[in-house]
């Protein structure tokens, strides 16, 4: 039996996943795990009454098991974990903190105005603390083989790219090979390039927050 999701529609269209790195997440990992799923896209810019009813918040991902909707990608992510544990994704726990403040330090050097506020020093620290953690660990944050950690550090990565890209005009530094062949090993993966948001999505996602 297919789990169902609800997950962001593209703004603008309705029939596509939309630009949300947690939905994403959620869906790498069922991806990852060939668990079958039903797609049910939400457009939050004008959410539907049954929507409303099974997430009164209006908050995805949200996911239905055992007849019972469940939010959050954490606690999501944490059940998929025990319900399908055959293709195991479970990340070791000394390293499941990895990479976990470069969300945070990325939203605040895309929102600043201030050149001389260190925000974008504070992005470089993580990520070159990512970069050395690879260095010695790689290919994956865990080693050989890929876990829950990077199913939810590559979209974010994958939003840092593009909206720095696009609004600063900013790109991870060349020297941060690691970092750099990482995005790559994550980005090229089918699961990966089947479930994210288009790029312009991306863009138009962030437009609001940095204005």
């Amino acid at each position: 039996m297919a789990l169902e999701i609800c997950v962001k529609a593209a703004a603008g269209a309705p029939g596509v996943p939309g630009d949300c790195p947690f939905c994403q997440r959620v869906l790498l990992t069922l991806e990852e795990k060939k668990v079958p799923y039903k797609l049910n896209l939400v457009d939050l810019s004008d959410k539907p009454q049954w929507f409303l009813e099974i997430s009164p918040e209006g908050k995805v991902p949200v996911v239905k098991f055992d007849d019972k909707w469940v939010p959050d990608s954490d606690v999501i992510v944490g059940i998929l974990e025990e319900k399908y544990p055959e293709t195991s994704l479970k990340t070791p726990p000394e390293v499941a903190s990895v990479g976990s403040k470069i969300f945070g330090t990325f939203i605040t050097f895309l929102k600043s105005k201030d050149a001389n506020d260190g925000s974008e020093q504070a992005l470089l620290n993580e990520l070159k603390a990512l970069d050395e953690h690879l260095k010695g660990q790689g290919p994956f944050i865990a080693g050989e083989k890929i876990t829950a950690v990077d199913l939810g550090l590559g979209p974010k990565l994958y939003h840092l790219e593009i909206a720095l890209g696009h609004f600063k005009k900013w790109t991870i530094p060349e020297s941060l090979t690691y970092v750099h062949n990482y995005m790559k090993s994550i980005f090229s993966r089918e699961s990966f390039v089947k479930t994210q948001a288009a790029k312009e999505q991306v863009i138009a996602g962030w437009a609001p927050k940095v204005a």
